[in-house]
């Protein structure tokens, strides 16, 4: 029976917000720290961060606005202020130096912290997400951040909600698996019913371009990247996988199969890849 880490929550106060964060693993490992996606919060990463608390101190950030984190101004949801959030985060902790994993938009918040604080990235994963995001992807997921219900009668709402609109991440999830992943990012109010723990806002912000271009940005990255691809992917195609190999020379990849957008990382492929890669800079 594998060993399950003790998790401690952790909130710092940075660029004038108080941040939530998961710890696990002995202060002094190497660090690890983790950002979710879009309308994900730190729990996404539960079960890769027990394992890899084994041998690191793993820290999984609630990025503004979601989970325990607190809520921005409307317009400030964007690459560049969770970029800032992520380097006084990185001070409030006074940590020196780390590999970052980040999952989607935390991989595209990765890909914009790594060249601005060189010094402080050890390795990058960039897990599902690139320079250039497939148009049908992007379009997937606008519309059902975009359009999620804003409250659901029970749990097994909530779960029948994921099943339906994150197949491509969950679909070799039981429903006991689909609910322990759900549950964290809801919460049930004062009515009774359940709620995002997401700020609204974060829906409606309107894309905002981050101040490096993106494909510059990859390229600028100086530490070792590993690039982790659902095979099924509708975000990251196959063809900017192959570009972002060529464009930077630091980088190599590794395809999860029979996952879409995005592995959770504990599929076989996916943990034997990411565990190699960190160990490699351990």
């Amino acid at each position: 029976m594998s060993t399950v880490y003790p998790v401690r929550d952790i909130f710092v106060q940075a660029n004038g917000l108080r941040h939530h964060l998961l710890a696990r693993g002995a202060p002094g490992a190497p660090v690890v720290l983790m950002i979710h996606g879009l309308a994900g919060q730190a729990h996404t990463f539960d079960a890769i961060a027990n394992i890899l608390a084994a041998r690191y101190h793993v820290y999984c950030l609630d990025v503004r606005g979601r989970g325990e984190s607190e809520w921005g101004p409307p317009d400030q949801y964007n690459i560049d202020t969770y970029v800032e959030d992520l380097e006084a985060v990185r001070e409030a902790l006074g940590l020196q130096r780390f590999a970052l994993v980040g999952t989607s938009m935390g991989g595209l918040i990765t890909m914009q912290y790594a060249p601005r604080f060189p010094e402080r990235v050890s390795r990058a994963v960039l897990n599902d997400i690139g320079p250039e995001i497939d148009p049908a992807g992007l379009q997937r997921i606008l519309a059902y951040v975009q359009n999620a219900p804003e409250m659901f009668a029970d749990l097994k709402a909530v779960v029948r909600y994921y099943r339906e609109h994150y197949a491509p991440m969950v679909a070799h999830l039981n429903d006991d698996q689909l609910a322990e992943f759900a549950r964290y990012n809801v919460r049930r109010s004062d009515s009774g019913v359940y709620v995002w723990k997401m700020d609204p806002a974060v829906r409606t912000a309107p894309p905002k371009p981050p101040a490096l271009d993106p494909w510059d940005a990859f390229r600028a990255m100086e530490c070792p990247v590993l690039i982790i691809r659902g095979a099924q992917s509708d975000v990251l195609s196959a063809e900017t996988a192959r570009k972002m190999l060529e464009a930077n020379p630091r980088a190599r990849l590794v395809e999860v199969p029979g996952v879409g957008h995005a592995p959770l990382l504990v599929e076989p492929e996916a943990r034997k890849a990411l565990e190699t890669f960190l160990a490699e800079g351990a």
